[in-house]
């Protein structure tokens, strides 16, 4: 009896057809990457701008760990990192790294909250579950500013010192993104944009935001 191969693409068609299975999506498995560059209108970079990215063919809402993995310290009297990217409903921790006592704030539709005095090497925590900014403040310490942006996309990062940022496992296709920052002269400090992302690419594009002084 003369045997025949099925290609690997019709394999595993026939086994979801067989098990009942939804069918695989070539286009979410692309690995497309979206370079964004960020600049203020003089032409020079903007550090620190949170670019988001929704793409049309779906993606996954929080259980995500970006970078800073939800901690928000204060350290030389300041918040460190100055603006931290967490999923909606994550719990962030403060912990105190000064020889000072701080006492956070937030007066935001996204979380008013104030966290009494503590010490050095004590920590409080807080839970996101709207997505929004935080803007963070000091009850001591006027000049200690801090954001926290709670995102609902799993694609989300901030610009480096050159202004650039990169977010790779992207399927191909439309996708609306956002870029935050709050010095951007809009409402809520958010830019919205539509681009097209090529599949198994790298997509560039370039930004530009009007910053106030």
């Amino acid at each position: 009896m003369k045997k025949y191969l099925l290609p690997a693409a019709t394999a595993i068609l026939s086994a979801t057809a067989l098990l009942g299975l939804p069918a695989v999506s070539t286009q979410a498995a692309s690995g497309s990457s979206l370079s964004v560059a960020v600049r203020d209108d003089s032409g020079m970079p903007v550090r620190d701008a949170v670019v988001m990215v929704y793409p049309a063919a779906g993606f996954s809402i929080g259980g995500s760990s970006f970078e800073g993995n939800g901690v928000m310290q204060q350290r030389n009297i300041q918040f460190d990192p100055g603006t931290l990217i967490v999923a909606q409903g994550t719990n962030v921790r403060f912990p105190n790294r000064d020889r000072v006592r701080h006492s956070v704030y937030s007066f935001s539709p996204a979380a008013k909250f104030e966290m009494k005095l503590y010490g050095r090497d004590e920590t409080r925590s807080k839970n996101f579950p709207i997505v929004g900014t935080v803007a963070l403040g000091c009850n001591i310490h006027d000049e200690m500013k801090g954001f926290i942006k709670v995102v609902d996309t799993s694609f989300a990062a901030k610009t480096d010192h050159n202004g650039r940022v990169q977010i790779g496992n992207l399927p191909g296709g439309f996708a609306r993104v956002k870029v935050w920052h709050p010095l951007n002269r809009v409402r809520g400090g958010e830019s919205s944009y539509s681009f097209s992302i090529g599949a198994n690419d790298v997509t560039k594009k370039t930004v530009t935001l009007k910053l106030r002084k």
